[in-house]
Formats: C-alpha cells, sequence, structure tokens
C-alpha cells in the first residue's frame, strides 16, 4: 500500500485510469486519500464508475488519522446533521466491510455547572429521548471515570461512534484497493482541468474530478481556496496513559466541548456556559481549547487546542501541551496521566462556514470539511457531492 502502483502509458503520453470492469464505463479521478477523498472513491465504485485516486503522501497521514475517532453525531446541525446521519450508516457498513472496528458506543457528556446541564437539557427537548439521554449526578459518575466533584449531570448521546483514527482510514483504502480502485500514492496533482488531471507522474482521463485536498486545496487551486478564505487550523493533541485502568468506553466531552458545536452552541444555555468558561479559566479560552477524550486500548486521545494561519509551523508551544494535560487531570482527577505521544493536528478552516463545495470547472468538483467535523460528515459529504455531479448508481 506505501508505494505508487505503476501505470501504463497510453497514446500521447497519457494514462487511462485502471479499475474493473463497470457498469458505466466511465472515469472519476479523485485527489486526496483523505476521509471526504476515500468516501467518495468508495461510493463512486459502488456506483459502477472507474475511480483512480492521487494521494501526494505514500499513505493515510493527514488529519483523517490525526484526530479523536470520535463519529460524533448528534452534537451536528444543519448540512452538517445531515452529513454525519449519513456518514454514521456508511462508518458501519464500511468497517464490516473492511474489517475495521466501529463502536457504536456513544458519547457520555460531563456537565460540571448548573448552567453545563441547562444546556444539555435545551438539547434534549431539541432532539427527543431517541438521541440525548440526560444523566443525574449519579449516573454521570457511575457511567464515566471523572473526578466527581464538581458534577452536577450529564448526557449520553447513543447514535455517536468509536473508531480508532489510525487504523480506520488506512484500512478503508486497502479494501478499496482490494476491490479494484486504483490508487497512485507519492502521485501529487499538479493541475486540475475539465477531463484531465496532470500529475508528476503523467495525466489522468477522467469523466469527473473531486478534488478533496484539504487544508492543501490552496496548493492546487489558490483561486478556490482564497475565495472561500482558507486557512489551516493547528491544534496541540495528546496521547496519554493513565499508570492504572481508567475504565472509560466512549468519548468523554466537557463544557468546552458544548459551546464548540453547532446543535448546543445555537441553545439559549450557550452564552451562559462560555461566559462561565472563560471566567474560570482564561487560559483556556485564550487556547480557544476543547476539552475532550476519547478511549483508545489502555490510553486515552486528549485533546485540542486551536490556533488559525495560512501555515501550519512545526514549533509548537509547550504551554498548549501544558493546558491539555492540567485539564485532562483536573477532570477525571488523575495525576498518573503518562504523556506517550504529542502531535499537531491540522485541518482546513474557512470563516462561516463548515464545508467548502465547488464546481470551479465544468467536471471538475471540490469537496473540503472546513472545520473539525471530518471523521464525523466526510462519508456524507462525499455521497453528497456525487450526487452535485451526476454520479448516480
Amino acid at each position: 500500500m506505501t508505494s505508487p502502483i505503476p501505470t501504463t502509458p497510453a497514446v500521447g503520453g497519457t494514462t487511462t485510469v485502471a479499475g474493473p470492469p463497470a457498469s458505466t464505463g466511465r472515469r472519476v479521478v479523485v485527489v486526496g486519500a483523505g476521509v471526504v477523498g476515500l468516501g467518495v472513491a468508495a461510493e463512486a465504485h459502488r456506483r459502477g464508475y472507474l475511480v483512480t485516486v492521487v494521494e501526494q503522501a505514500s499513505g493515510v497521514v493527514g488529519s483523517s488519522v490525526q484526530n479523536f475517532g470520535h463519529v460524533c453525531v448528534t452534537a451536528q446541525a444543519g448540512d452538517a446533521r445531515r452529513y454525519a446521519l449519513d456518514a454514521r450508516e456508511r462508518w458501519l457498513s464500511l468497517g464490516s466491510a473492511a474489517g475495521f472496528g466501529v463502536a457504536p458506543v456513544g458519547t457520555h457528556v460531563v456537565a460540571r455547572t448548573a448552567a453545563e446541564h441547562r444546556l444539555l437539557a435545551e438539547l434534549a427537548v431539541e432532539r427527543g429521548p431517541d438521541e440525548v439521554r440526560l444523566l443525574d449526578a449519579a449516573e454521570v459518575r457511575a457511567a464515566v471515570p471523572v473526578r466527581p466533584d464538581p458534577v452536577v449531570g450529564g448526557a449520553h448521546l447513543p447514535l455517536d461512534l468509536l473508531v480508532d483514527p489510525r487504523a480506520a482510514a488506512p484500512a478503508l483504502a486497502r479494501w478499496l484497493e482490494s476491490r479494484g480502485v486504483d490508487f497512485r500514492w507519492r502521485t501529487a496533482a499538479r493541475v486540475v482541468a475539465p477531463g484531465r488531471v496532470t500529475t508528476t507522474r503523467g495525466t489522468l482521463e477522467a469523466d469527473v474530478v473531486v478534488v478533496a485536498a484539504h487544508h492543501d486545496l490552496d496548493r492546487l487551486m489558490p483561486d478556490v481556496a482564497e475565495a472561500a478564505g482558507l486557512r489551516r487550523c493547528r491544534l496541540h493533541m495528546l496521547r496519554v496513559r493513565p499508570a492504572g485502568p481508567l475504565g472509560l468506553t466512549t468519548p468523554l466531552l466537557s463544557g468546552w466541548s458544548m459551546v464548540r458545536y453547532a446543535a448546543l452552541s445555537a441553545l439559549p444555555a450557550a452564552a451562559d456556559v462560555a461566559a462561565e468558561l472563560a471566567t474560570a479559566d482564561p487560559s483556556g479560552a485564550a487556547w480557544d481549547v476543547n476539552l475532550m477524550a476519547t478511549p483508545q486500548g489502555s490510553t486515552l486521545i486528549l485533546g485540542d487546542t486551536h490556533l488559525r494561519a495560512d501555515d501550519a509551523p512545526v514549533f509548537q508551544e509547550e504551554e498548549g501541551f501544558e493546558l491539555l494535560l492540567r485539564l485532562g487531570r483536573d477532570l477525571f482527577g488523575r495525576d498518573d496521566m503518562h504523556v506517550v505521544e504529542r502531535w499537531q493536528g491540522t485541518y482546513a478552516t474557512a470563516p462561516g462556514r463548515e464545508f467548502l463545495v465547488a464546481e470551479p470547472a465544468p467536471g471538475v468538483h471540490v469537496a473540503s470539511v472546513t472545520t473539525g467535523i471530518g471523521m464525523t460528515t466526510g462519508l456524507g459529504l462525499a455521497a453528497d457531492v456525487l450526487d452535485r455531479a451526476g454520479i448516480t448508481a
């Protein structure tokens, strides 16, 4: 999987897209092998198209493996909610087919103030008991291993999923490759135009091109990226291992998480929660923190901070990691969390939008998630973009 698949030159130096027999005979070229690009490849292949995926790296290495592994369905609103509900079913079916684990364990949310509990109650009214099950303080303490004081209540969001982010997307790519999708690893797209993609290893012909290059869209199609205000959001993230078993079996969200996600941030109590968080911990507000954790074996993924800029410098301030470790130790009441890994996650961001969907030229489609919900919504976005492109089953 980590070496490029050889191409066969055709007349005029152009390579044709290899693949299994397809009912349509039409070709789709996907630029980018992240979750969105893999979702496009999977769905286009299912609909009977010949598919080639062009990826500049030697494997899936970007934000699709750098994240929490949390498919956070209920906290989304608008198009993101529609994509998330669709993506949820696709994660379950693709996990079964490709052999990677998808756990329908839901998410727990801990409320540590009355305002946070009130905000969860408002979400429960809006979404109903099938999506939000309110918990009292005793139920939260029994369900998740948080420090018992202060806990005033919480909620369980049963629709959410948990995957291993380092295993899921690479396993999906391997499965697609075994099914006849043509992957061109270590191959960079240089020019995208109607009917063709010029790469560092030749030109590919296509009936439809889908560019799912995420934040690297500004390297390939700078005008589209600039028009959308596309930038990079870089994150501090940690993998920690407690000295003894922690017992967390679901993703865990905090008050810092509640005020980030659209379904909650639009509710009346959200302003009160945001104000009290900023007052109680100004450094958390300054780092635009989202305190959440997901279990991965004997470890936890703990994060994250947010800083937006045109580029993502490799140099990270230790203060961000120290903040997350302090908040995590306080949340769980554990001082024995050993840092196993720390890294800088990076995803695309754009003001006032969660998705960048465009058709800058006939037959050329752009699809990017422009906030940190790619694992949650990417597979749903992929199917929608194919519908817009007229790629039908």
